[in-house]
C-alpha cells in the first residue's frame, strides 16, 4: 500500500519518490511539443537578465529540471512540516502528496515561474511559521516583504502573497505597526533597485505600468474543457475529507499548529485567487501545490479506514497517469 509506506520517516522513501516522479510524467513526456519557451522573469523585469534564453532548453531537458525542481522542493516542504510539527508525528507525506499533485496538469511538469516561486513559497512559511515565538517581527516581515518582491519579479501574481504577510502577522502576533510596515519596506526596497535600473536604461517612464495588471477585472466566465479537469475530482474529494478531519482534531492540536493551518488556509485562497493578474494558465496553480499538499498529508496521515484513503489515493495516481496518456 503506497499512503501507510510513507507515514513513517524512512530515508528510503526518497528512492519511492524519485521512481513515482518518473511514474507521473512518461505519460506526458510521450507526447509532448518539440520547442517549448521557458521565461524565468515578467517582461518588465527583463532588464535584469540581458540574454536571450527563452528557446535554449530542449523539451526533454525542460521536463528533467523541472522534475528535479519538484524533488528539492517536495523534500525541503517534507523538512519544513517535521521541522514545525505540523502533522505531530514524522512522516513521508507531505513530500508524497507535492510530488503527486504537481502532476495533476501538464503544464505542471514544465519549467515555469510559478514552479520556480514554489522556492520561495517554502522560505516565506519557514519565516512565517517562525513568526509565532519570534519576540521581534519586524526584521522577518521585512525579509518577507523582500521575498514577496522577488518572487512579483518572477511572477506578477506572486504579488498577492504579501497579504498573507499581514494575514500571518494578525494570526500569529499581536498588532503592532512598524511590523506592517516592515513588510511593505522590505518590499519598496527591492523595486526601489528595479527602478534604479530602469532609469538607467531612460526607462523611468513606464515603471508605473508595472502596476497596471492588478486592475485587471476578475474573470466572470473562463473557457476550460471540462472533460480534462475530471482528475479534480479525487482531489476536490480528499480536500474536503482533509477539512472535516482538521475540523474533528481542530481543537486537540496546539495552538501553534491550528494558527499554522488557518495561515495555509488563507495562502492556498489566495494564491489560487491571484489568476486573474495574468491569462489564464493552469501552471499558476502551482502555487497552492504547496498548501494542498500540507492538508493532504494530514488527512491521509490521520484517515482511520485504510481501504477508503489507499483507494482515494490509487484513483488520483490513475486519473493523472490516464490524462497525461490522452489529450483529446
Amino acid at each position: 500500500m503506497i499512503v501507510r509506506a510513507f507515514r513513517t520517516l524512512n530515508p528510503l522513501s526518497i528512492i519511492w519518490l524519485i521512481i513515482l516522479l518518473f511514474v507521473l510524467r512518461v505519460g506526458y513526456a510521450y507526447h509532448a511539443p518539440v520547442n517549448i519557451s521557458v521565461s524565468f522573469v515578467e517582461p518588465f523585469a527583463r532588464l535584469l537578465i540581458p540574454v536571450a534564453y527563452e528557446h535554449a532548453l530542449s523539451t526533454g531537458a525542460n521536463i528533467f529540471i523541472a522534475a528535479v525542481l519538484v524533488l528539492i522542493q517536495a523534500l525541503l516542504l517534507n523538512y519544513l512540516v517535521n521541522h514545525y510539527n505540523l502533522l505531530s508525528k514524522p512522516t513521508f507525506l507531505p513530500a508524497l502528496m507535492y510530488i503527486t499533485i504537481s502532476g495533476l496538469f501538464t503544464p505542471f511538469l514544465l519549467l515555469s515561474p510559478p514552479l520556480i516561486c514554489n522556492f520561495l513559497v517554502i522560505w516565506m512559511l519557514y519565516k512565517l511559521f517562525d513568526l509565532y515565538k519570534g519576540e521581534d517581527a519586524k526584521s522577518t516581515a521585512y525579509d518577507l516583504g523582500m521575498i514577496v518582491a522577488v518572487g512579483s519579479l518572477i511572477y506578477f501574481p506572486f504579488i498577492y502573497l504579501f497579504l498573507v504577510i499581514w494575514i500571518a502577522l494578525i494570526i500569529f502576533k499581536p498588532f503592532n505597526w512598524r511590523e506592517w510596515i516592515a513588510g511593505v519596506l522590505g518590499y519598496a526596497t527591492i523595486f526601489f533597485f528595479l527602478a534604479v535600473f530602469y532609469y538607467w536604461n531612460n526607462r523611468l517612464g513606464e515603471f508605473s505600468n508595472i502596476w497596471l495588471p492588478l486592475g485587471s477585472k476578475f474573470p466572470n466566465k473562463i473557457n476550460i474543457d471540462y472533460y480534462n479537469y475530471l482528475v479534480l475530482i479525487p482531489v476536490i474529494i480528499i480536500l474536503f475529507l482533509c477539512f472535516l478531519k482538521l475540523r474533528e482534531n481542530f481543537f486537540r492540536s496546539y495552538v501553534q499548529v491550528r494558527k499554522s493551518f488557518q495561515l495555509l488556509f488563507f495562502m492556498f485562497l489566495i494564491a489560487g485567487l491571484s489568476f486573474y493578474v495574468k491569462e489564464f494558465n493552469l501552471s499558476h496553480f502551482l502555487l497552492c501545490a504547496i498548501p494542498a499538499a500540507i492538508f493532504f498529508a494530514y488527512y491521509f496521515l490521520y484517515a482511520a479506514n485504510k481501504w477508503v484513503f489507499e483507494t482515494l489515493f490509487f484513483l488520483l495516481l490513475v486519473s493523472i497517469i490516464y490524462f497525461q496518456f490522452n489529450t483529446f
